[in-house]
């Protein structure tokens, strides 16, 4: 019986650098190629469309990378899964069920799988905690066996239609938030993954065989249909007899998801966390300084705070603990509307706004643009998809975009021949605080990172606020010197390689895309329909 994957990650793991293999702004040759041919497939077979002049594509490049990278970069396999999960998504009409789900149903979902603390790590990825000890089998069997509220019905179980939206969720709230936010390392490469602490204390044999299948749901969903979404998993507490159940535990999982999993001794916890996350950001039981548990609601990260305009405090609850998503409004922000249904009447309601200043520095985007659509009849599809491309897409929220459309491939810098320095996992340094001209506010920097095929509508000089755009919502004013993103990467010399079928290709050395989110495809006068 193969032994698990004890000990933590090497040190080089906590690196940004790591994570971007595969990712948007950070593809190797063969890989923008298999973008390109991967959207080509899509295209014609009617399940994916092209940005034009008056309508955005319908799924934005970092979902569609995602794909690639759960299938190695083979196009064609990789539109299998997409096609999949396109069909999959209509069958069980997910994007009226997150609109439409009871909260209490979600609620009751979010009590029993990993729950989002409110912070990121180091690389701005989100950290969720799931302590298992406290599904007992009591409530477990009362949630699997409760009937749904939501009016919205599909062919799955009810429990796993729950599920879903817990994913949509993630996909459609906290990823595009976290994404949006300032200072953070890479702005160019979308937040597309979570970190999950799994705490298994105290959880005896016959609660783990008990649990086998819930845990079976949520792996499997995500695998399919979630694609590239997990970045690690840390168990924490794993009793004596794990290593001896390891054998069938890992049975429960996919391959892919079992190398992402760690199991930390308690000598391990605090020294593994603190290489990735900030002890503020570490739950007080694990050696941090963080007051949160599961059941509680999230602690959001000062940075983030700082970006929102809550618009009702007494509304946190619903902001942060029920169905979220993202629209833009007409003056360029990112709005919070909690959705769903309350004693089954439809509930919709702006709670929060990210500023457009943030938007704009998280972008390295001077202005900010919304993509705006069609009407949906407009749009051909195949007769086992909806007669349009629905525009609520996992991972589409609040992204980031490169050029509106990938070309030919590019050519690349070789990849130098030495291996690259370990990075320690502890030398992690946050970008310096800008000068602002209050002590209120830190100015964000609002350049785009070079671009990797340079144009005439790209500009490589540093952007300056002007002063109609440089006040913050408290009125603070912005400092007007500018300010040049962390994160930049330099050439290297070597010999060009091809990808490797397993292994994920070394990121390459290109200069990047000026990069722009793209909101959701929701016309500002959605905002006004129901703030009248």
């Amino acid at each position: 019986m193969a032994d698990p994957p004890s000990g933590p990650p090497p040190a080089s793991a906590s690196s940004e650098q790591s994570r971007l293999k595969g990712h948007l702004g950070h593809l190797t040759r063969q890989e923008e190629a298999a973008v390109v041919e991967f959207k080509k497939l899509s295209a014609s077979k009617g399940f994916y469309r092209p940005e034009t002049d008056t309508q955005r594509a319908s799924h934005d490049d970092g979902t569609l990378i995602r794909y690639l990278r759960a299938r190695k970069f083979v196009p064609q396999d990789a539109f299998t899964q997409f096609k999949d999960t396109e069909i999959w998504r209509k069958d069980n009409n997910l994007d009226a069920l997150y609109e439409k789900i009871d909260i209490q149903d979600y609620q009751e979902a979010r009590s029993v799988y990993p729950q989002w603390t409110g912070r990121r790590d180091k690389r701005g990825i989100p950290v969720y905690l799931y302590e298992v000890g406290k599904l007992d089998s009591k409530k477990m069997i009362a949630y699997s066996q409760a009937t749904s509220k939501s009016k919205v019905k599909g062919p799955s179980p009810s429990r796993m239609l729950r599920l879903f939206a817990l994913y949509e969720n993630l996909t459609r709230f906290v990823m595009p938030l976290c994404s949006a936010v300032p200072n953070r390392p890479n702005p160019e490469s979308p937040v597309d993954q979570s970190n999950n602490i799994v705490d298994i204390s105290r959880v005896g044999l016959k609660q783990f065989w008990n649990l086998r299948s819930h845990m079976q749901d949520a792996s499997q969903l995500a695998t399919a249909h979630y694609p590239e979404t997990l970045d690690r998993i840390f168990i924490i507490g794993a009793p004596a007899f794990f290593p001896t159940v390891w054998g069938w535990i890992k049975k429960w999982f996919d391959p892919i998801t079992t190398s992402k999993i760690f199991i930390l001794s308690q000598e391990q916890v605090k020294p593994t966390l603190s290489a990735f996350m900030d002890v503020s950001s570490i739950p007080k039981k694990y050696g941090g300084d963080l007051d949160f548990e599961c059941g509680m609601m999230p602690s959001i990260d000062p940075e983030i705070r700082k970006c929102l305009d809550m618009k009702k405090p007494k509304l946190d609850e619903l902001f942060l603990t029920g169905p979220t998503r993202w629209v833009d409004n007409e003056e360029g922000e990112m709005v919070a509307l909690s959705v769903g249904s309350i004693d089954g009447k439809p509930h919709k309601e702006a709670v929060a706004t990210m500023h457009s200043w943030a938007v704009r520095t998280a972008t390295g985007s001077r202005t900010f643009q919304s993509q705006r659509t069609q009407p949906e009849s407009s749009v051909s599809q195949p007769a086992s998809l909806p007669t349009s491309v629905p525009e609520s897409r996992p991972q589409s929220k609040g992204q980031v975009l490169p050029s509106t459309t990938m070309g030919p491939p590019l050519v690349q810098q070789p990849p130098a021949a030495a291996e690259p320095l370990p990075i320690a996992p502890n030398t992690y340094e946050q970008p310096p605080p800008q000068v602002v001209s209050t002590s209120q506010e830190m100015a964000p920097p609002n350049v785009p990172p070079p671009s990797i095929q340079p144009s005439a509508q790209v500009t490589t000089q540093p952007a300056i606020l002007p002063p109609s755009e440089s006040v913050l919502p408290n009125g603070s004013v912005l400092n007007s010197q500018p300010a040049f993103l962390d994160g930049q990467v330099e050439s290297q010399n070597g010999n060009v390689e091809a990808p490797q079928k397993i292994a994920m290709p070394p990121p390459t050395q290109l200069q990047r895309t000026e990069t722009q989110y793209m909101t959701p495809a929701t016309e500002a006068s959605e905002l006004r329909s129901f703030q009248q």
